[in-house]
């Protein structure tokens, strides 16, 4: 233990009146008391100065953060290391003070210092998994996002392999497994792994198909998994593998508009569409240099990367683009046309990811954007009848996602069959 620090006795005693005091405190007078008790018995006092630390630093009512949360995560994470290393719970106070100081690193934009602490987590996490002969070791995925915001994509894939397959033993974890298996798929797909992103997009489909099967997922799920499958494929060109996915996607979307789900869900059938099509939107969204995007065909793990990709000032961006190019579009649809129809497919993919958390009337505000999306298909199907059927199809797809998310399977239906049709495919 400790030894025992010399500290002012009338400050410990106000310390522990403010502690132990029946009316509210303040968590700033939280703090101050924790920081004189920590001098005194530092393994008692210590991990609970670290964690208010860290409380302190962003006000929920306000919901603004304090003008000085870096340093307050920072003194947290001193404080933490402070505590005996004999103590059994340190690591976990150290990994939570890292935690909530790399937070505040990347929220100021010091992205190489951000990922010091994450290689400093995953250290932490590492000795623990190994003393406790487990597995599973947590902080993989925030090196993960690390690595990726600092273009170490083949690095980040890495991690995330290693992630997945110390998860896939137990098993979906009621759709929890899910979303490490998009992150995976992302991350993949971001470090050039093309037949391994496919892989796993298989398996996230084969999964969801097996948990709607025994009634432990909703069928939406499958569907949705299986239409941002057949995505991928097309951006890549694989148009069999593709019909082949959509005629899966198809039947069930059939078995949805007649009996609808098998049994009530309420859980994250729309957030997990929403992930889905921030892939989507990864795969064509259009290049420009210095946008607020991350780079051309590299799909973002969720957090710090998500939350750029996700900025008001990137769909602004875009939306700026295409109502530049509309007019260029009107006068020459052969040379202009599809550019459109691509910026506006990515402005309405972001508008969607953002509007999803609109609980109230979100398909209302995003219908007009996937209308106008199949307006300008439509167009460019009669200017390019090679091309165009192919991007009318995916905006109809599209649509009928919208409409599937909102548990709409009527029209859902009515817009897949038409995409079929352009597409040639049986219906």
């Amino acid at each position: 233990m400790h030894p025992t620090r010399k500290v002012d006795q009338d400050d410990i005693v106000r310390a522990r009146n403010v502690l132990l005091a029946s009316g509210r405190r303040t968590a700033g007078e939280e703090v101050d008391a924790y920081r004189v008790l920590a001098q005194v018995s530092p393994d008692v006092y210590a991990p609970r100065l670290a964690d208010a630390l860290l409380d302190l630093r962003y006000n929920p009512l306000t919901r603004s953060w304090h003008a000085s949360a870096l340093e307050l995560s920072e003194e947290a994470v001193a404080a933490a290391r402070s505590i005996d290393p004999a103590e059994p719970g340190r690591a976990d106070v150290i990994y939570r003070a890292l935690d909530g100081c790399r937070k505040d690193l990347y929220r100021l934009g010091r992205t190489d210092e951000g990922l010091v602490r994450c290689a400093e987590m995953l250290a932490v996490a590492r000795a623990q998994a190994e003393a406790a002969g487990e597995p599973l070791v947590k902080g993989l995925k925030e090196w993960a996002v690390g690595l990726s915001e600092a273009g170490r994509y083949a690095e980040a894939a890495d991690a995330m392999d290693q992630l997945v397959a110390a998860r896939l033993p137990r098993g979906p974890e009621a759709g929890a497994l899910a979303w490490t298996l998009l992150d995976r798929i992302a991350a993949l797909h971001a470090a050039g792994r093309l037949d391994d992103a496919l892989t796993a997009f298989e398996e996230l489909v084969t999964m969801e198909a097996a948990e709607a099967a025994a009634d432990r997922g909703p069928l939406a799920c499958h569907l949705h998994a299986l239409t941002g499958y057949v995505r991928m494929l097309d951006a890549h060109g694989l148009g069999e593998r593709a019909a082949l996915a959509r005629q899966e996607a198809f039947a069930l979307l059939t078995e949805l508009a007649d009996t609808g789900e098998r049994k009530e869900w309420s859980g994250y059938q729309r957030s997990f569409w929403a992930e889905l099509l921030t892939l989507a939107a990864a795969y064509a969204e259009p290049s420009e240099p210095d946008a607020p995007s991350p780079p051309p065909g590299a799909a973002p793990l969720r957090w710090l990367p998500r939350a750029k990709w996700r900025s008001v000032e990137g769909r602004h961006a875009l939306r700026a683009r295409a109502d530049a190019l509309a007019p260029r579009a009107a006068d020459d649809p052969d040379r202009y046309l599809a550019q459109l129809v691509c910026l506006h497919r990515s402005f309405t993919l972001r508008s969607a990811v953002c509007g999803e958390k609109q609980v109230y009337r979100f398909v209302d505000e995003l219908r007009p954007l996937y209308d106008e999306g199949v307006d300008l298909a439509r167009r460019l199907a009669r200017h390019d009848p090679v091309e165009g059927p192919r991007a009318l199809a995916a905006s109809l797809i599209d649509r009928s996602s919208l409409y599937a998310a909102a548990r709409d399977f009527g029209p859902a239906l009515a817009d897949f069959r038409q995409a079929l049709t352009h597409l040639g495919e049986p219906v």
